[in-house]
């Protein structure tokens, strides 16, 4: 059984920064494209970050292009995304996915079939 589980959400000052993780089980971790998605209240999901499944190619949307950078650890089956300089319009609940014909540069929400529960960031002005 495939399990997805994200952490390290919480409340941050703008400016300030948060890491958060995923951890993926039941799955070969590097045969998947993994991608973090962010939705906040009354807004669609929207892609945010992807990652091929050797690491080696990123993709970042315009809009933190520059503040957060994705990685993993495929030996531990984890997921990283650290943010920095954070705005309070990154205020949104954080979900991890996972998807084994998913593009890192696509982050079609249709392609990812495994997802996390979503982790709360709430940025305060």
């Amino acid at each position: 059984q495939v399990q997805v589980v994200e952490s390290g959400g919480g409340l941050v000052q703008a400016g300030g920064s948060l890491r958060l993780s995923c951890t993926a089980s039941g799955l070969t971790f590097d045969d998947y494209t993994m991608g973090w998605f962010r939705q906040a209240p009354g807004k669609e999901r929207e892609g945010v970050s992807g990652i091929s499944g050797s690491g080696g190619r990123t993709y970042y949307a315009d809009s933190v292009k520059g503040r957060f950078t994705i990685s993993r650890d495929n030996a531990k089956k984890t997921l990283y995304l650290q943010m920095n300089s954070l705005k309070p319009e990154d205020t949104a609940i954080y979900y991890c996915a996972a998807g084994r014909r998913a593009w890192w540069w696509l982050l079609n929400r249709a392609d990812f079939g495994y997802w996390g529960q979503g982790t709360q960031v709430t940025v305060s002005s």
